[in-house]
């Protein structure tokens, strides 16, 4: 048996009250018993405080310790101290991602279908109007089966209140404010931006939509990708190959970005183009941090001619 104690890490816990604990991890040896262990016992002790909810640090330091590592590897002998940071209530990933892409799942149709209410008045919708209507509507939704059935998360849960500020990009920025300029009067079957324009022209649209269709298979094909790499209920990490993965390390997000360029480039929308341009500068920062993270993780067996998102660019 091994035994750690373990304090509060700043001000008392009003979850633990009775830190600090010494924890016993019976059957356990300082070689192999983990992080993990010691969450789960003071879940034990306190439930209240779930293991998703602890941040375990050494003593005076504010790095955490992942959960598989063990306390050998951590630097903790028997009777070795360590520190807990109660993280606040937590929600899970899926759980985010259904209400991220939910939003627009309910703001568009409410703009589309109940123009009086949002214009004040009827709108006759446009082919582009429609086609725009449905590329959202097979975006969300694919996203949100994607969550379902498809990915597969490494970090199980994240604070509560970041599912405010992860929601409000996809809710206002794609969901409100893209919904009330594209299905307005402006694009409206009887508007002069319309009428007798290339935004009124079938083969112009058709061209718009093969992008997109093109753009969504490729991204749900990258998707599944990721998904085949990682065994179910591991954080295992392998080096992506196959269709995308040749080029860039992330080409799930340039596909995204592909898709909502159609949008953008079919409407002209100021509003599709600022959605365009925050959503890309996002997947961009975040293709970077994934890409150096390969190269980091693999060294020199990770490919070196690939770039982080987009094709020979960056």
């Amino acid at each position: 048996m091994v035994s750690v104690t373990v304090t509060p890490a700043g001000k008392p816990l009003a979850l633990a009250r009775g830190l600090p604990q010494i924890i016993d991890l019976s059957g356990k040896q300082i070689q192999d018993a983990t992080i993990a262990d010691v969450k789960a016992a003071l879940t034990a002790k306190y439930p209240k405080l779930y293991t998703s909810r602890q941040k375990i640090t050494l003593k005076d330091s504010k790095n955490a310790i992942a959960d598989e590592t063990t306390l050998a590897d951590a630097g903790v002998t028997d009777g070795g101290l360590l520190s807990v940071k109660d993280l606040g209530p937590q929600v899970s990933w899926r759980t985010v991602f259904l209400v991220e892409y939910g939003g627009p799942l309910i703001i568009h149709p409410l703009m589309y279908y109940f123009p009086k209410v949002v214009y004040g008045g009827p709108v006759q919708h446009s082919l582009l109007q429609r086609y725009i209507y449905a590329f959202v509507m097979i975006h969300f939704a694919k996203r949100e089966l994607e969550t379902l059935f498809v990915h597969r998360f490494s970090h199980g849960t994240m604070p509560l209140k970041n599912i405010f500020k992860n929601s409000a990009h996809y809710h206002l920025l794609s969901g409100v404010a893209l919904a009330f300029a594209i299905y307005s009067p402006t694009y409206a079957a009887t508007s002069p931006y319309i009428r007798g324009t290339v935004r009124n022209d079938p083969l112009f649209i058709w061209a718009g939509a093969a992008l997109f269709l093109f753009a969504e298979v490729s991204n749900l094909i990258t998707h599944i990708t990721l998904r085949n790499l990682r065994p179910a209920g591991t954080k295992k990490r392998a080096i992506p190959h196959g269709y995308g993965f040749s080029l860039v390390s992330c080409p799930n997000y340039f596909f995204e970005f592909l898709a909502w360029l159609s949008v953008a480039g079919l409407t002209g929308s100021y509003v599709a183009w600022i959605f365009l341009g925050v959503s890309t500068y996002q997947m961009y920062v975040w293709a970077v941090k994934k890409h150096r993270g390969y190269k980091k993780e693999f060294g020199g067996a990770y490919p070196q001619e690939r770039k982080a998102m987009f094709p020979l660019f960056a």
